[in-house]
């Protein structure tokens, strides 16, 4: 199993890059979410000048964000800097847009969207269109400007059936965030190839996922402080998705319900509100406060984190690798250097 690091966008992540490479981590992202973290762009191009060999990921954008041409040339601008070296995961945005108020676009934009990044980064024309107008567009400044050589990896981010056809159509590979469970990861894999299959394209791409991580100490409670601090952020975001999204709050159990709901109260909003996206995201992604760690109910970390002995997270990522998962990469909030070593000796 291949091993990244995921952090939020901000000046001085290149140390972490550096330190990633060092470790013999495969892979080094950012999210993409331009009104909660910075830009990711910036922070990869830091980490480009800094770092060799490590690849380098944004995860993930969305045509929500940016048109194809501007997210084009600032994904070959970045390949200019680390050639061969970058990873573009391409999602709905649902964070992205819902910081916004908005809804994440559709699958077939989605679709659409990853065709004309693909061209575009491999210096083809694609079809750009703005209402009734539609011209076909290309680079116009290559050479020293952007790389349209090397390859850029494409990732379709998936948290269903739908979204791995689309990856296995445009022969990507997967991403998924805080989803561990192995029967889910099978589906997405059988899913993807067969629309691999159809579209004639490649089958044997690779699939990630993001998520958090902490090694119990003997006797260490699973459900203490110390684990909830670990991965209580991808807890949380988990619970500002329901909160935002009632739908989806409906499948979730009981327990989680009711932590849905206090987010909701603690935050002085509701479901429905109008400016709910203002207060909903803050910190997101970030540690959490430790008021909130009673919000990180037992179930929500269970199914959301590696969190374990290291015999049993051995076993857990084992079985995450047989349903196909290729790297996990994770986020490390309380002290990062520590917390990327302990993975790399981990996974070794």
């Amino acid at each position: 199993m291949r091993k990244g690091i995921v952090v939020t966008a901000q000046p001085g992540v290149e140390e972490l890059a550096v330190r990633a490479e060092e470790l013999g981590f495969s892979s080094f992202w950012v999210y993409d979410t331009p009104m909660v973290h910075g830009d990711p762009f910036v922070a990869l191009g830091l980490c480009a000048k800094a770092t060799s060999r490590i690849k380098l990921g944004v995860g993930v954008t969305s045509p929500a964000l940016r048109s194809a041409p501007a997210a084009a040339t600032a994904f070959a601008s970045l390949n200019a800097l680390a050639p061969g070296r970058v990873i573009c995961g391409v999602g709905t945005g649902n964070t992205a847009r819902r910081t916004l108020g908005m809804l994440p676009t559709k699958m077939a934009e989605l679709e659409r969207f990853t065709a004309s990044l693909q061209d575009l980064c491999a210096g083809r024309p694609t079809e750009y269109r703005e209402g009734d107008r539609v011209r076909d567009v290309r680079f116009l400044h290559v050479g020293p400007y952007v790389n349209t050589t090397d390859p850029i990896e494409f990732l379709v981010a998936a948290f269903g059936l739908k979204a791995a056809a689309i990856a296995g159509r445009r022969g990507t590979g997967v991403i998924s965030f805080g989803l561990l469970d192995p029967a889910a990861w099978r589906a997405f894999d059988e899913t993807r190839r067969e629309a691999a299959k159809e579209a004639g394209m490649p089958a044997d791409v690779d699939s990630y996922v993001m998520t958090s991580m902490r090694v119990l100490r003997d006797g260490e409670d699973p459900y203490g402080d110390a684990a909830r601090d670990a991965m209580g952020h991808i807890a949380l975001a988990l619970l500002t998705f329901a909160a935002d999204n009632p739908s989806f709050a409906e499948g979730l159990d009981e327990e989680e319900r009711d932590a849905v709901q206090r987010l909701l109260d603690r935050r002085g909003t509701t479901a429905t509100a109008q400016d709910r996206h203002n207060v909903l995201y803050t910190n997101y992604l970030g540690r959490i406060r430790p008021e909130e760690r009673d919000l990180v109910v037992p179930s929500l970390v269970d199914k959301l984190g590696l969190v374990g002995t290291r015999d049993r997270l051995a076993e857990r990522i084992a079985a995450m690798e047989e349903a196909g998962i290729d790297e996990i990469v994770l986020q490390p909030v309380i002290d990062p250097p520590a917390e990327m070593a302990e993975f790399a000796e981990l996974t070794a």
